[in-house]
């Protein structure tokens, strides 16, 4: 791709042989749509969708599942064998609609960009679709109108444009149509009006670089197909675990087998049961379906904090986050300018209130009365006066229409209890000169009584020049005081004071004319002029947003800002949510804010370890934004990405966790996200954050409660194997254990509450296991410990004459009761039981009730005893199974309590020499 912006007008005629004043032939048209095809974006082809259903089973939890389900198959088991299947299907159909909604990012980057374009041809002006523009055409814009394709400007009035959705700028950008630098970074290149983005106003008229594909939109589309899909964290561990599991049964069930048939002690058949049965105990049927619930029910309870989730594990992903990379308006600010400072009359006062809702004060900083400042008056009046916005009340909301600056004007005039439309009867408007960037001033004029009277606004050093007097309120009303060098410098000084707040500063003046005076021109207001004062806003952090980010850094997650703004904004801004705030030992170093031309400057070492430090990026393109994601990725982080415009849409892909504003956003941002924030605010990242780490604590529970009945079962079967004993556990029996125990017990756990110190861990390290070391304990402790109880339960009760049948029932009871016994166990992975109430959560009531209510089924109805080769149990044998259960969950607390003291320890010992120091 040319860099057109860094070519001259005259050389772009040269080099795409068109003319500016007559446009291209019909013939050449034609020829050029040969070469080059129609203005759009190519789609990506896409993989047939029997083809992706398929796709969706070739995890290995998967193939555990499908395992499971020949299994149980084989077995003529077919009700626990069609469960098993459906929970397959439903797996593979949930992914399979997930994958399909993602693909239409690049349709709807295909609808975004088709309209209608004006262009020249042969001197003739016509209206055609956008569709057929081709390079060399000459397209005109106004207005209201989408851009057609890629422009290099060589005409402009009072254009500018929109371009929020490619670049990220919050404001319209001016365009001219001089020869920039190569340099020149995009949202930066004024002599160029990109595909896809808005005429905000006036007219241009350009030449036509690039379409379809070679546009700046097309090369964004290119980048979202070139972007791999990113494995999350959680499905990244659930991948690698499945395998582990998978290898693991294969190579069990093989060598059961084989000494099965080296004792050469039973029939085939019977050696071929008991390697079935060893599959079928380590097999954990309930974790596919558990997963898919929690996520489930994680996506129900973000959409309740403003937080859509399109992709299942994107709920979980939230949790391990270290590094979330925000964008600056809307997001961590109010996307509302707002009046902040206001100097008149030589005073300076403070507004209190943020957005455009009018509730707040105008206070002087002295602290004085407000009463006699006549001056402050006249300066918020000519802000309502020098105005074409609006600011409406509708159903109890306030709603804007016009530049947001000029809103933030009637906020704080209606703060110190003037509004439009008062000021407005008094003084009616009769013209108006309206703002041009070479004028740096909007003037209008209107009717005062038996005279008239032009109010100007613009910037500081324009409105200053215009001016002659000063106006100073006191007690005898206004009064003009003729302006000296030292006012001026006064003035100038103040407006820099309030620019390093990071304010945008507008000045305001006023003259009385003659009230024949009906119509403005320049020569009336280049001098003789009143000057009222200055008024400074800025769009400010929302106040919750500051709050979440505190959050987030004392859970370890980095935050960083990459905006289309300019870097001195975006700093100060930073510094006001706290972006550079250490909390480790409560110092606040300097904003690191890095721009995208420093970006461009850096070798690929240095940038490394810039975008590890800098707190701030400001005026990236897309490309340096998906650049920046890929590099804290190779740095080890999970990384989450803001963003709403087509240009977010290759680093929103690429994240871990892409997140799109929904209320501003657009529909190809949305559709390359995991998630859409419905408020577009930052702090709803922040609580997505939290359930997401609830989520996956809950997910954690289960895995560590559900594995030790795996794990136990399958020591019973090999010790049985080994032994050359009776198996105590038929593998139907087993399928009852695991199914049952997962669905009544295991399940309630995806309803337990968030632990109170969630936001106060650590983030998980990426690479780090599903199971840590502690937790790899617990489940080989309670493994082994069901193991001993069953097995010794299971031949002490044969040696006291109970049948096989009944042998097998107490040990079937005695694994569950042990499972159930350790559910409570497990409510938290680290805090007794006791201390967070062991019936406090409804639903692990409800689910030892529904266990218990099976298990007296399982054992006491005859249908149930012929099903599932069950009996009858006596009193005694429920006192044991019960002493048993009881005695693990004994045992576990004691672990944990030691476990809790060992940590304590190490705490304090680390604790130590910061202390001493």
């Amino acid at each position: 791709m040319k860099d057109w912006h860094a070519v001259s007008v005259e050389e772009t005629e040269a080099s795409l042989e068109t003319d500016i004043h007559t446009g291209l032939s019909e013939e050449e048209v034609r020829l050029r749509q040969e070469k080059f095809g129609l203005n759009t974006i190519t789609a990506r082809r896409r993989k047939h969708p029997l083809l992706r259903f398929a796709l969706q089973f070739r995890e290995p939890l998967m193939y555990i599942l499908v395992l499971a389900g020949i299994v149980t198959a084989f077995l003529e088991e077919w009700v626990d064998s069609g469960v098993i299947f459906g929970v397959v299907v439903v797996n593979a159909a949930v992914g399979f609609v997930q994958e399909t909604r993602a693909g239409k990012a690049l349709e709807a980057l295909v609808r975004m960009v088709t309209t209608e374009a004006t262009v020249v041809r042969s001197r003739v002006k016509k209206r055609i679709s956008s569709t057929e523009l081709v390079p060399g055409d000459i397209v005109m814009v106004r207005s209201g109108d989408k851009v057609p394709a890629d422009l290099r400007l060589f005409r402009s009035r009072e254009l500018q444009i929109d371009e929020s959705a490619l670049t990220g700028e919050s404001v319209a950008v001016e365009k001219k149509t001089d020869v920039l630098k190569l340099s020149t970074v995009l949202a930066d290149r004024k002599n160029m009006a990109y595909s896809g983005t808005l005429v905000a106003s006036g007219q241009g008229t350009g030449v036509v670089v690039a379409t379809g594909d070679r546009t700046q939109t097309g090369q964004i589309s290119e980048s979202i197909s070139a972007v791999q899909e990113i494995a999350t964290p959680f499905t990244r561990k659930i991948a690698k675990f499945s395998k582990v599991l998978l290898y693991f049964i294969i190579v069990l069930s093989a060598a059961a087998f084989v000494v099965g048939v080296a004792r050469n002690d039973s029939a085939l058949e019977e050696t071929f049961l008991y390697a079935v049965a060893l599959a079928v105990a380590a097999i954990p049927e309930g974790l596919p379906a558990a997963i898919t619930i929690t996520l489930a029910i994680g996506v129900s309870r973000m959409a309740k904090r403003h937080a859509i989730i399109r992709k299942l594990p994107a709920v979980e992903t939230l949790g391990s986050t270290t590094v979330i990379c925000s964008d600056k308006t809307g997001t961590l600010t109010e996307n509302q300018m707002t009046v902040a400072e206001i100097y008149a009359g030589r005073t300076a006062y403070k507004v209190s209130g943020t957005g455009y809702q009018p509730e707040g004060t105008v206070t002087r900083e002295d602290g004085k009365d407000l009463q006699n400042d006549k001056s402050l008056g006249e300066c918020l009046a000519a802000g309502l006066l020098c105005n074409d916005s609006h600011l409406i009340l509708e159903d109890d909301r306030w709603e804007s229409s016009g530049d947001p600056t000029e809103v933030a004007l009637i906020v704080s005039a209606r703060k110190a209890g003037l509004s439009e439309g008062d000021v407005g009867m008094h003084f009616p408007r009769i013209d108006a000169i309206p703002f041009e960037s070479h004028l740096q001033y909007m003037a209008t004029l209107h009717e005062a009584g038996n005279k008239n009277v032009v109010y100007v606004k613009g910037a500081v050093e324009k409105v200053s020049q215009m001016c002659t007097f000063l106006a100073i309120g006191g007690q005898a009303g206004l009064t003009e005081t003729r302006m000296t060098t030292d006012d001026v410098e006064e003035i100038l000084g103040k407006a820099r004071e309030m620019g390093r707040k990071g304010l945008r500063v507008l000045a305001f003046a006023r003259k009385d004319v003659s009230s024949a005076k009906k119509a403005l021109a320049a020569d009336d207001v280049d001098s003789g002029f009143v000057f009222l004062g200055l008024q400074a806003m800025l769009d400010p952090p929302r106040q919750d947003a500051v709050t979440a980010v505190q959050t987030c850094q004392r859970a370890g997650i980095k935050v960083k800002m990459i905006t289309g703004d300019n870097v001195h904004t975006a700093t100060i801004i930073a510094q006001q949510i706290g972006l550079n705030n250490h909390l480790k030992d409560g110092d606040r170093d300097a904003i690191v804010a890095v721009t995208g031309y420093e970006l461009q400057e850096y070798s690929e070492s240095e940038l490394a370890d810039v975008v590890e430090r800098a707190n701030v990026f400001a005026r990236v393109s897309p490309e340096q934004k998906l650049q920046l994601v890929k590099y804290l990725q190779a740095k080890g982080h999970v990384v989450a990405v803001t963003g709403d415009g087509v240009n977010d849409a290759p680093a929103l892909k690429q994240a871990d966790i892409g997140i799109a504003m929904g209320i501003r956003g657009t529909e190809v941002a949305k559709e390359a996200a995991d998630m859409v924030l419905t408020d577009d605010n930052f702090a709803s990242i922040e609580s997505a954050v939290e359930e997401g780490r609830g989520i996956f604590d809950n997910l954690t529970k289960f895995i560590t409660w559900t594995l030790p009945t795996n794990f136990g079962e399958t020591l019973i079967i090999i010790t049985a194997i080994f032994a050359g004993l009776t198996l105590p556990m038929l593998p139907v029996q087993i399928l009852w254990i695991n199914m049952t125990t997962a669905l009544a017990l295991g399940m309630m756990l995806i309803f337990e509450p968030k632990e109170a110190d969630i936001m106060r861990r650590k983030p998980r390290k990426p690479d780090a296991p599903i199971l840590g070391r502690v937790m790899v304990e617990r489940i080989i402790l309670v493994s082994g410990m069901i193991l001993v109880g069953v097995f010794g339960l299971f031949v002490w009760e044969q040696s006291n004459g109970a049948s096989l049948d009944e042998a097998r029932t107490v040990a079937v009871n005695a694994i569950i009761m042990i499972e159930l016994f350790y559910l409570l166990n497990s409510r938290s992975l680290s805090s007794s039981m006791f201390k967070i109430g062991v019936f406090s959560n409804k639903w692990v009531v409800i689910g030892i009730a529904l266990m218990i209510a099976l298990q007296m089924a399982y054992t006491y109805i005859p249908t149930m005893n012929v099903l599932f080769k069950s009996s009858p149990i006596s009193l005694e044998s429920w006192i044991k199974i019960l002493g048993v259960a009881f005695l693990t969950c004994i045992i576990v607390e004691i672990e944990k309590w030691m476990l809790r003291k060992i940590t304590r320890r190490r705490t304090e010992r680390t604790a130590e020499p910061g202390e001493s120091a």
